[in-house]
């Protein structure tokens, strides 16, 4: 009987030292699998150090190795849609380098893939290590987008993933540029299994997601799942011209009606300004957000290729 090829995709930037670590490790697994194959894809995502020595030195002593390189940082999330873009197995695991993904799970996610599951989900439930920013910002976004999404996402869920050949098929077809790997995976709605682990600590070098670009994945993934951001500007006109109207009212009827009994003393050119500078920034509030989804209108009508090849081995 053919072997099971499982695929394994590895974003790489800038990890140099973590990368034997991550082989070695992977090669111990397969070991306990023996009925599978593997095929091993490493994305240099524009690395400044030797990660590319590194891997290139693995993959020229290991056929089931493949590297792909980038002409230059494109991020996270366009090196794993090329590592799934580029594998060919029947199932796809994804996977960090830093070894904050257990390798040593990867048996129990095959294990619920067998049983039928088409997505097997990696739920982080602790982080040794993790910031206080970090944690509570992660907390809040999940809770944001259980409340606003159309797509279902988990507290603590993680690209720490398998996908079946179907679902990698599905997600080949994607044409987003600006783009949120598990969300986009969980928005296809296959049959799923979670795997709760604990993260542990980065083993070498820093996280190449720094607080800016986590908050920008955050808005991708908000603006790709959901309108009710626009919505909530539609219903705030609503809500601020209504109570405008009331608030004017009111002062109208005790500044020039009543002769102001309650002695407000709130002169016309006040009470101009104190509704302009209202009216002002919710305008600004406004344009801010319907400039975030013209932004990624633009960015997908340009048809730019999410990413450049410049090496594959």
């Amino acid at each position: 009987m053919k072997k099971k090829r499982i695929s394994i995709v590895i974003p790489v930037h800038n990890e140099e030292k973590n990368i034997p670590f991550v082989y070695d490790a992977l090669r111990d697994v397969w070991n306990e699998l023996p009925h599978y194959e593997y095929e091993i894809i490493f994305v240099n995502d524009g690395s400044a150090d030797r990660s590319d020595l590194a891997v290139e030195s693995i993959a020229a002593s290991d056929k089931g190795v493949t590297y792909i390189e980038f002409s230059r940082n494109f991020g996270k999330e366009a090196a794993t849609s090329a590592g799934i873009h580029a594998a060919t197995g029947d199932a796809v695991m994804m996977l960090d380098a830093d070894m904050q993904h257990p390798p040593a799970l990867i048996p129990l996610f095959i294990e619920k893939w067998e049983q039928g599951a088409e997505v097997v989900v990696g739920v982080r439930k602790s982080n040794i290590g993790e910031g206080f920013v970090k944690k509570y910002g992660s907390l809040a976004f999940y809770a944001l987008m259980r409340m606003i999404s159309e797509t279902r996402m988990e507290s603590g869920e993680t690209d720490f993933r398998l996908i079946d050949r179907m679902v990698a098929d599905a997600f080949c077809k994607l044409t987003e540029r600006a783009r949120m790997t598990r969300s986009l995976i969980n928005w296809f709605g296959f049959r799923t299994k979670t795997v709760p682990f604990d993260a542990s600590e980065r083993l070498h070098g820093v996280a190449a997601y720094s607080t800016v670009k986590l908050i920008r994945l955050a808005l991708y993934g908000i603006a790709s799942n959901s309108l009710f951001p626009l919505r909530v500007v539609g219903y705030l006109g609503v809500i601020i011209s209504s109570l405008s109207f009331l608030g004017g009212s009111v002062v109208f009827v005790n500044r020039y009606i009543l002769q102001d009994p309650l002695n407000w003393h709130i002169s016309g050119p006040a009470q101009l300004a104190i509704i302009n500078v209202f009216l002002i920034g919710i305008v600004l509030t406004s344009l801010g957000l319907i400039a975030l989804y013209i932004g990624k209108i633009d960015r997908e009508v340009t048809g730019r290729p999410l990413y450049v090849v410049r090496k594959r081995i």
